[in-house]
């Protein structure tokens, strides 16, 4: 059984089956952050708003002549004034393509889930005037549109161009990102991760090792986690095209037991490689990613 999480403020405006009604992307990519950052100003995470990209939590050490006092007065907490050259970055997605990203059991693919995720992230970078790019990849490397202050659009239409590759290697691309990646960056990879979790931290660790930042957002289709099929019969690997005879009701439970080891060890062998990793299906409102990044981001400004 998946347990539900309460969604972030904001979520009524970002139901995935609501957006997929949307043909236009960059409308998808508004909606979506500006319902979500009106839904954080009128919440307790006031911290994790927009504005973090002009403020910060006061940390010790820090010099009490850049405390906001008049924010303080609004929410009695401390917050550090940030200024563009301490806040802006490049912000890179990594965007798997490949096959069995197109798979889905309920209208929405993951793919489509990753694209409305892609351009939100693009869109919610862009506000806080970080230079924005993305990289599409699946058995190569599809698409490169390098980061800029001015390729917001230009990342919507790649997106909007996007056509599923097959899957061979996932080591073989992440190692030409990484040599392609010159300047420090914040990279968020998007992707069902159907690979060995040590393959995909070495790939990972390529990047990490170059001093970029690492955000992972694993995508499921829900069926893929509860395994929620009735009838036997024949079985597709929509990769591969291997075809498998299947009982569901005699491997559900085994499955089940498969997928939450599988997402475990991801989480923790990223974590140990400080990467961080978060997991989410295609039926949850998109603020969860959104609320998720926001706060692995607030965590990466303060080590740094």
């Amino acid at each position: 059984m998946v347990r539900s999480r309460p969604s972030a403020p904001g979520a009524r405006f970002i139901d995935p089956k609501i957006l997929s009604r949307i043909s236009d992307l960059e409308l998808v990519a508004r909606t979506v952050v500006d319902g979500f950052i009106s839904g954080l100003h009128r919440s307790p995470f006031l911290g994790l708003s927009i504005d973090f990209a002009e403020h910060r939590a006061y940390m010790p050490g820090d010099d009490i002549r850049r405390i906001d006092w008049r924010l303080f007065a609004r929410t009695d907490r401390f917050y550090v004034k940030e200024y563009e050259a301490d806040t802006n970055a490049n912000f890179v997605t990594l965007l798997d393509v490949s096959r069995s990203m197109d798979f889905a059991s309920d209208g929405m693919t993951k793919l489509e889930y990753a694209k409305y995720l892609a351009a939100s992230l693009t869109y919610l970078s862009s506000k806080q005037r970080d230079r924005v790019g993305m990289i599409t990849f699946g058995d190569n490397i599809e698409a490169v549109v390098p980061a800029s202050a001015k390729h917001f659009d230009t990342v919507l239409h790649t997106l909007d161009k996007l056509e599923p590759v097959p899957r061979g290697d996932f080591a073989s691309p992440l190692r030409k990102i990484a040599e392609s990646l010159n300047r420090r960056s914040i990279v968020a990879l998007i992707s069902d991760l159907y690979e060995d979790p040590d393959v995909v931290v070495e790939a990972l660790n390529g990047l990490r090792f170059r001093g970029h930042d690492i955000v992972v957002f694993h995508i499921l289709d829900p069926a893929e986690i509860v395994f929620g099929f009735d009838e036997s019969g024949s079985y597709e690997d929509v990769e591969t095209g291997d075809r498998i005879t299947v009982v569901p009701d005699q491997l559900r439970e085994a499955y089940q037991e498969r997928i939450q080891e599988h997402r475990k060890t991801l989480a923790k062998r990223l974590g140990e490689n400080r990467m961080d990793y978060s997991f989410h299906d295609t039926s949850q409102p998109l603020d969860h990613a959104l609320f998720a990044y926001l706060s692995q981001r607030q965590r990466m400004s303060r080590v740094r």
